[in-house]
């Protein structure tokens, strides 16, 4: 991270000054667990805990700098260095804005650049966050985020992960209402910003889908002229976007759209559900051919949108295709296939679930399934609003349509879908309800054949992912403490 001294630090964040002004932190955390020799604590207030709870658990751990909105003692009055301000959350964002600035000055003066690359959408962000850094780690040294951080927090510990030696910085940005890309793009000044779709995830949070493109194309908005807005032409919505910025505009589309300068011609899925493609760039006279190792047609787009973001950063177009070719999921939950001994192939794809990602996991599901038992086991897809009845029972319509053999749908919240099912298909004991995990994984426990195909689908918060695990294999890694829900 870019060294700042305690004195910077409060003049930075309008803070006032408690402790040596000479400290200067090697890190910054927001999780006590997480501290260790050097750290600066963000004693941040949280939903179920207060961080100004935990402030001694830093230090005992190492931290020499609390970023706090109170003054903490410790045990027997002991004095905790710390940095005062009123809004802890706002304060980490000025720092990560001020590390930017920094960064980029530096390597200017050494006759270098820093490329920041913003990227949202309503499904897709962490894929291609991870496809565009697997490209880019290639060029020169890249920091992305860990797994999903995408908001006012996650942004700026990945920011804090750079240093003067960074070539690339990528940002998945997230948001939950009107206003939130613009905080973080202000943060961060991308040059390249892509946005991906605008889907229904989130709609009651948001107030409707027209507040969601808004919100998404705030990233545009804040572009440069001399920047690069990479869209998405498959999705009117994000296409009408080009009317919002200055910027340079680098159209993508997997439905060989020929407005599009980055396209998927040829696509196809080989025998394991691969997305293949001949991929299309500007100043290319012939395509080059990507055969990802990702699971499902649907992450034709995504690959697409790392290849626009990569050709925009400049990488050649060999080195985008052979990297598009090598990678596979990097993070956990996302279309994650399994094998066991015993032949049952699970596919764990519930990190998180809308009405978009949920009906390309079903199509997916159905196409590797020919010939197979298939299983869904779902949940629900929260945060939709007054759509949730609807866009459930439209996805149980879609189960029964699609074939699929046995339908597991888990909890009251999805209780629409397994409804809807039943009543499409007159089902009997093809389709059952489980009011809990336990009760599902009795059921896939005892029934689950040699053969059988199974995937998970919910929103983060139902827990499905880690049914997934419990039934694939005993669990090799757990999932961080401070891990958060990816944001829209």
């Amino acid at each position: 991270m870019i060294a700042l001294t305690a004195a910077e630090i409060a003049e930075i964040t309008n803070g006032r000054l408690d402790a040596d002004p000479g400290i200067t932190p090697l890190s910054v955390v927001t999780d006590s667990r997480e501290a260790s020799p050097g750290s600066l604590y963000i004693a941040k207030p949280g939903e179920h805990a207060d961080g100004h709870d935990f402030v001694t658990a830093a230090f005992s751990r190492g931290a020499v700098l609390v970023l706090a909105e109170r003054p903490v003692t410790g045990p027997n009055g002991v004095h905790y260095p710390a940095v005062l301000v009123e809004d802890a959350v706002l304060a980490l964002g000025a720092l990560a804005a001020e590390a930017v600035r920094r960064i980029r000055a530096a390597r200017a003066a050494a006759g270098e650049s820093l490329t920041v690359i913003g990227i949202t959408g309503s499904a897709g962000k962490t894929t291609t966050k991870d496809l565009l850094a697997g490209i880019l780690t290639t060029q020169g040294p890249t920091v992305a985020p860990q797994g999903s951080y995408n908001g006012e927090v996650g942004v700026p510990l990945t920011v804090f992960r750079a240093d003067t030696g960074t070539r690339y910085l990528v940002i998945e940005m997230g948001a939950t209402g009107i206003g939130h890309i613009s905080y973080l793009a202000d943060m961060v000044k991308p040059d390249i910003g892509v946005v991906l779709g605008v889907g229904t995830a989130h709609a009651g949070e948001f107030g409707g889908v027209e507040n969601i493109v808004q919100a998404k194309g705030e990233l545009v908005e804040a572009l440069a002229p001399a920047g690069t807005a990479i869209l998405n032409l498959d999705d009117d919505r994000v296409a009408g976007m080009r009317a919002r910025t200055g910027a340079s505009v680098l159209g993508f589309s997997a439905e060989e759209r020929p407005e599009a300068t980055v396209r998927a011609d040829n696509p196809d899925t080989n025998a394991a559900g691969n997305p293949e493609f001949d991929l299309v760039l500007p100043g290319n006279d012939a395509a080059l051919r990507v055969s990802s190792r990702l699971i499902g047609a649907h992450h034709t787009g995504n690959l697409l949108a790392a290849a626009a973001a990569a050709h925009a950063a400049g990488v050649p177009g060999r080195d985008i295709t052979a990297s598009l070719s090598t990678q596979s999921a990097a993070s956990r939950w996302r279309m994650e296939r399994t094998e066991r001994p015993d032949g049952v192939t699970v596919i764990n794809d519930a990190y998180n679930a809308n009405p978009e990602s949920m009906r390309a996991a079903l199509r997916t599901l159905a196409d590797l399934g020919r010939g197979r038992r298939t299983w869904a086991v779902l949940g629900a897809m929260l945060e939709l609003g007054p759509d949730s009845i609807r866009e459930h029972t439209a996805v149980g319509t879609q189960v029964v349509r699609l074939n699929i053999s046995r339908l597991v749908v888990v909890g009251r919240e999805a209780r629409a879908l397994y409804v809807s099912a039943v009543q499409e298909g007159s089902w009997g004991d093809e389709c059952v309800f489980a009011e809990t995990v336990e009760d599902a994984y009795t059921l896939l426990n005892a029934e689950l054949e040699p053969g059988d195909l199974v995937l998970f689908k919910s929103s983060n918060s139902v827990g499905l992912r880690h049914l997934g695990d419990r039934i694939a294999l005993p669990p090799q890694t757990t999932e961080p403490a401070d891990e958060r829900s990816e944001l829209l």
